[in-house]
């Protein structure tokens, strides 16, 4: 392991977070706000640890080995976390560290989940940083600085694999820079035209830009504390809702649609089962609600469509309080948080590639059942799944639920009721942000005891590297030679 070299990244990191915080100092400067000085400082300190780790722990060039590109996104991730909550000390939102660090990890994370009960008295500045630091998390702060890592001497696939999300990364070019580049191009043409959509709809242009931080992330922060039930837009809800979907697919995808290949969206097996699947539990969730706790069938379908979408790609926006529909579409709602997006996208959770595989290699053990001697295979498409992906998918799978299973415990033995506690670390390490009981949709997550809440920290970033990224740095042959 070459700790030099680990720490020279990170500084490097620490510095692009400097330059990140004076965006929010100067909207705070445009709204005449005292706590332009918070980010001022805040981005003073980050480009001191940047500046001085550079010129500390300058090494060689040297392209990343595995163990290298592990630790710097691990680390890189629980630092900027740490650094990210500077901002709210120093303006005073938060008189302790636990809850800066759990607001500023959740940001990061894209998870959506607060501590903040009136977001509405809070300055223009502090409502920037939440909604900005989702976006940068969103496509991911590291694969942010990997386009420029190069100049630094660092190839960069070792992050790569490490930082996007899914069993299998799709490179879009040769040179993994000019794939981190073409990823970033997407997420900000798609983030423009949201921004465009909204303002058609009569939301304000610092409200547009920050729900589209947060909708594009699939994060879930807003500027309201009614979210986006605020607004009372059928119209917002719908274009929300929409690019809520498009943040959940593939960014491949998206990258070819603009390259005229439109049908790329239904030749790819994975997008096709997450679009079913949205179609299906919003029909099924729309039937349940319809004549219940809506009279129409239009409302239903309204209701159903932003909730059940803002769910299953763990964005977290709302429009109702779901805790009022009836009993079992709260288990859906429940169940969906360990869904996610597509592999490649800025959800959470398990995502719909692994969902799809597990219910194939299902069917594959009652196929073998019933003819024991047949050989078969498990295919997506035209193309078999080798043994290995299949193998890290059923580990995933394995320690996931294990984390969930452990975590729900300890949170249940801190004093939350069992129902709290399932929802508040499926909701935290699946990204999602609300859950149910004392963490519901209407509720925040400040009265779960400080010992929560860092456990709650952990699952968070857990669930935005997909558990073994993190989980690697605590194993001691990782830092042996």
């Amino acid at each position: 392991m070459n700790f030099r070299f680990v720490f020279y990244v990170l500084s490097f990191l620490s510095l692009c977070l400097s330059g990140a915080l004076l965006v929010p100092a100067g909207i705070s400067l445009a709204y005449g706000e005292a706590e332009m000085k918070a980010f001022l400082l805040s981005a003073l300190i980050c480009g001191g640890i940047g500046l001085g780790g550079l010129a500390l722990f300058r090494s060689e060039r040297k392209e990343i080995g595995h163990r290298e590109g592990f630790a710097i996104v691990g680390l890189g991730w629980m630092a900027v976390c740490l650094l990210g909550a500077l901002p709210y000390l120093f303006a005073g939102t938060f008189s302790n560290l636990v809850n800066a660090c759990f607001e500023s990890t959740s940001g990061f994370t894209t998870t959506g989940a607060t501590v903040i009960q009136d977001l509405e008295i809070l300055p223009k500045g502090i409502l920037f940083w939440r909604s900005l630091t989702h976006w940068l998390g969103g496509m991911g702060i590291i694969l942010l600085s990997m386009a420029i890592l190069p100049m630094l001497g660092v190839g960069g696939m070792q992050l790569y694999r490490a930082e996007v999300p899914g069993p299998v990364p799709d490179r879009l070019k040769p040179r993994i820079r000019e794939t981190a580049k073409t990823l970033w191009m997407v997420y900000v043409l798609i983030s423009l035209l949201e921004v465009g959509f909204l303002l058609i709809g009569g939301m304000s242009l610092f409200d547009s830009v920050c729900h589209t931080f947060g909708t594009m992330a699939t994060g879930g922060f807003s500027t309201h504390n009614a979210s986006i039930s605020h607004y009372g837009s059928a119209y917002i809800e719908g274009v929300i809702t929409f690019f809520m979907f498009a943040a959940g697919a593939n960014f491949a995808l998206h990258y070819q649609f603009l390259q005229g290949h439109p049908r790329r969206y239904l030749q790819d097996t994975e997008f096709r089962f997450y679009l079913f699947s949205t179609l299906f539990i919003t029909g099924a969730v729309a039937l349940l609600l319809w004549g219940g706790s809506y009279d129409t069938g239009t409302a239903s379908f309204r209701y159903a469509v932003f909730q059940v979408t803002s769910i299953l790609t763990t964005t977290g926006y709302i429009t109702a309080n779901y805790e009022q529909w009836p009993l079992v579409v709260q288990y859906i709602l429940f169940a969906l948080m360990f869904f996610g997006g597509c592999a490649g996208s800025t959800g959470g959770s398990m995502k719909c590639i692994r969902i799809l595989l597990l219910l194939k290699q299902a069917y594959k053990e009652m196929y073998c059942l019933i003819h024991p001697h047949a050989v078969s295979t498990i295919k997506l498409g035209k193309k078999t799944v080798p043994p290995e992906v299949m193998e890290s998918v059923l580990s995933f799978s394995l320690v996931y639920l294990g984390i969930f299973v452990v975590a729900s415990l300890l949170m249940s033995w801190l004093g939350l009721d069992f129902k709290s506690a399932l929802a508040s670390v499926a909701a935290c390490i699946g990204n999602v942000g609300p859950g149910l009981g004392v963490v519901g949709p209407v509720k925040t997550y400040l009265p779960i005891v400080p010992t929560g809440k860092w456990i709650l920290i952990l699952c968070m970033i857990l669930g935005r590297l997909e558990i073994f990224t993190l989980l690697i740095l605590f194993l001691p042959q990782f830092w042996k030679k």
